[in-house]
């Protein structure tokens, strides 16, 4: 871990510069782009019937929209008020109030409704119970509710037992009490919504490291050599890093996107907080790497043969030799390695020829510094782990590490994901460290109750255990989530809702309905209204990006009258299971519960003096491995050799990615996406692509595999040859069901398709046709 410390924001050069414009026409005029002020309007009016706590809740508390930090409107990288459209979307969830019982009693009439449209019918107002065969919700109290679920995980065992927290708001102080509440009811299947994200990213970085978080902080991108962005569209997902991009570009760093499709919000963007770029907009990208999907280790594989050629000439022209040389083991094994590789298969995996891969290792090779940031595009492959590991070889090789303007960023998609695990909510860790020997005594010691040893399910496995044989000793029986809606969010849909019907009793734990909270039940459905963190008696906390722990305070404001914090649901549900042991999970307040964090989680050492809106501390330091020093047993960090995926492809055969609108996670704020004007089952292809296909732009198209059919509309965007995207959740329909990455057990989010004019692939009647080009799209990929 790092000694230095943080030294908190920096003023924002706003002198203007013009060659920074987007354009000279004032607010973008006849430009697609978003339009923050109507978008702010319409805020403002659907939040008009409680604009007080509206204006209570941005003033105050801690975004709970991306991981980037703002407490109130203000942050730890650059003075100056920061406000986003991704927050303002989503503070009618805090604001709305209860819905109408009257769509509690036809639940075929809400199953006609998107979740765009469940979301908007309000708050959960109370308990509510749905068992087999009925068609309507019936109102229970809460002794009920919990007395119904307790009863269950009695009978059941624990291993047929299950715990799911979404990214929702959700604090370290729940996170926590989760996590130490399945222990104690003896399960150790508990996972997290950051796991479907960037489980890679934690298992790359320690293997690579010793470290599961980002190694700096966001003012490491201001003044850095070169900021690159690898799979990750910051701009759209993050909007108020675009100010930290732009501060960046103002310091003379330049900032590269390595993305199959083009991105344009990453090239030009309108940065609403800062007037200059407001009216001309800001080129935020000097470079854009094409890389195939799938394609990265290959693109990563060939900056370093380039290196390793570059030193042949010229000794230290590329590489650190005086970082390798003392701070990593194994550089020369990956010299043999990358010696091996063949310029060919790396051209033709990554997509990119071998001009432009030498154009992106001499550009990092002329850098002092720089910064790495990465997201789903790396992360959600069946490789995802292994692409971490090349980008840590690339900043290894630079000695990009453990100083200023430099680092590897997994740039977290919302707010206090980043502390989910580290509080234990995950079947690999436990608060404080990995699942050992070594750590479960230690909290045993601390809890003063015995951890369950035997190895807890990824949420993707535990769904699938609800389809085992009913005598099964790790049959799903009883799902436990808060928030989540997986219909949505996990690959294969009807696979899904299979699996949710296959539950004895589900328990949904949240502040609105979703189409996962509609799905039947073997025997029933209990649906438990939560507060938000705004209404979190006490308080809580939530990590950023960066590791900053920030203390969001309670609001005043109204209330739903049976809303409950969801830390004391946990416990008072654990009480009932064992009423006898019911001391060993009990506290007083929220302070109590930050109190045992901080001897629970020793990083978290601080946490317990967080008490006072605009209270932080960051764990770790300004710089993880500062100097080098990594936390591995040899203080060393580890140059790993990397295989190339196979990336085979043929005529009429597209990788197919899915990427994000105008959406938060799988809440879609629009149907028109702001940054392309594409609409939601646009399927983006390259211009040459289609015409190969004889497909004209607007025409209806077909992407298929043995997964499923997309049905959509061709629309001709600036991705790489061979690869289509399309929008999630609606793609995940061409997703594989129960593909695992290996090292970190994350869904594949990525697969091969065939792609037709939909009246060619109508035209076809007989089924044999579909299976047989099924079937050469299987051996032309594996």
């Amino acid at each position: 871990m790092g000694k230095t410390k943080h030294t908190g924001p920096i003023k924002l050069d706003k002198k203007p510069a013009p060659k920074l414009w987007a354009g000279k026409t004032p607010m973008g005029l006849g430009k697609i782009k978003p339009h923050h002020i109507r978008d702010t309007m319409k805020v403002a009016w659907e939040n008009k019937d409680n604009a007080l706590y509206a204006y209570r809740i941005l003033t105050q508390g801690v975004c709970d929209g991306c991981a980037l930090g703002v407490s109130g409107l203000r942050d730890q990288t650059l003075d100056g008020p920061h406000l986003c459209t991704t927050r303002l979307n989503v503070l009618r969830l805090n604001t709305q109030p209860a819905m109408d019982p009257k769509w509690l009693e036809d639940v075929e009439k809400l199953r006609e409704m998107s979740s765009t449209e469940l979301r908007q019918l309000g708050r959960i107002p109370y308990p509510l119970s749905r068992k087999k065969g009925e068609n309507k919700f019936t109102r229970i109290s809460w002794d009920d509710a919990l007395n119904r679920i307790a009863e269950k995980i009695k009978d059941i065992s624990p291993q047929q037992l299950a715990f799911y927290l979404t990214a929702r708001g959700i604090t370290n102080e729940v996170y926590y009490t989760a996590a130490k509440t399945a222990r104690f009811l003896g399960t150790n299947n508990i996972d997290n919504a950051s796991r479907i994200c960037h489980s890679p990213s934690k298992t790359a970085l320690k293997r690579s490291l010793g470290i599961g978080a980002s190694s700096c902080n966001y003012k490491d991108w201001i003044g850095s050599d070169v900021l690159v962005f690898w799979g990750s569209v910051a701009a759209n997902n993050q909007p108020v890093s675009t100010k930290y991009m732009y501060a960046a570009k103002k310091a003379g760093t330049k900032i590269i996107m390595i993305n199959p499709y083009r991105e344009p919000s990453m090239e030009k963007y309108w940065i609403p907080s800062i007037p200059e770029s407001a009216v001309f907009g800001t080129q935020i990208v000097d470079d854009v790497y094409q890389v195939n999907i799938g394609g990265d280790i290959a693109f990563m594989n060939g900056i370093m043969k380039h290196w390793f050629e570059m030193e042949e000439q010229e000794p230290g022209c590329a590489i650190d030799h005086d970082f390798v040389k003392e701070h990593t083991n194994g550089f020369a094994s990956l010299k043999k390695h990358i010696a091996q590789q063949n310029w060919q298969d790396l051209e033709q995996s990554s997509g990119l020829s071998k001009q432009r891969m030498y154009e992106f290792a001499e550009l990092l090779a002329q850098s002092k510094s720089g910064v790495f940031i990465w997201s789903m595009g790396l992360t959600q492959h069946r490789f995802g782990t292994d692409n971490i590991s090349q980008v840590a070889n690339l900043a290894m090789l630079r000695g990009f590490i453990g100083r200023e303007h430099c680092g590897l960023m997994p740039i977290r998609g919302h707010s206090g994901v980043q502390g989910s695990g580290e509080m234990g909510a995950d079947p690999f860790v436990l608060p404080g460290g990995d699942f050992t020997e070594e750590n479960a005594q230690r909290l045993e010691d601390i809890w003063n109750f015995d951890i369950p040893r035997w190895q807890g399910d990824t949420v993707g496995q535990t769904l699938e255990n609800s389809l085992l044989p009913e005598d099964h000793e790790r049959k799903l029986k009883l799902f436990y989530t808060s928030g989540g809606n997986f219909l949505e969010t996990m690959p294969d849909p009807d696979f899904i809702q299979n699996v949710l019907e296959n539950i004895d009793l589900r328990v949904h734990q949240d502040i609105i309905f979703n189409t996962s909270t509609l799905a039947d039940a073997k025997e029933e459905v209990i649906v438990l209204p939560a507060m938000t963190r705004y209404e979190q008696a006490g308080g809580g906390t939530s990590t950023s990006t960066e590791r900053m722990v920030y203390f969001s305070p309670e609001i005043k404001g109204p209330r739903i009258e049976e809303a409950r914090c969801e830390w004391e649901i946990y416990i008072d549900l654990a009480a009932r299971v064992y009423p006898d042991r019911k001391h060993l999970i009990e506290w007083e307040d929220a302070e109590q519960i930050r109190d045992e964090i901080a001897v629970s989680n020793p990083n978290y050492d601080g946490i317990q003096h967080l008490k006072e809106k605009g209270d932080v501390f960051q764990w770790g330091g300004a710089w993880l491995c500062e100097n080098g020093e990594c936390p591995t047993p040899d203080g060393k960090g580890n140059l790993l050799s990397i295989d190339i995926p196979e990336n085979r492809r043929t005529e009429g055969k597209f990788y197919v990615t899915s990427r994000r609108g105008k959406q938060f996670n799988s809440m879609i704020y629009s149907e028109k996406d702001p940054f392309n004007a594409a609409q939601r089952y646009d399927i983006f292809i390259s211009e040459q692509d289609a015409d190969t296909l004889g497909i004209q732009e607007g025409e209806s198209i077909v992407a298929y595999n043995q997964f499923g059919t997309y049905q959509g509309t061709a629309k001709f965007e600036d991705i790489s040859a061979g690869n289509i995207a399309v929008y999630w959740p609606e793609g995940n329909i061409l997703l594989p069901k129960g593909v695992y990455e290996d090292h970190a057990q994350i869904p594949e989010y990525n697969t091969a398709v065939i792609v037709e004019k939909a009246e060619t692939f109508h035209a076809q009647k007989d089924q044999s046709y579909v299976e047989k080009r099924v079937e050469e799209l299987e051996m032309s990929v594996e």
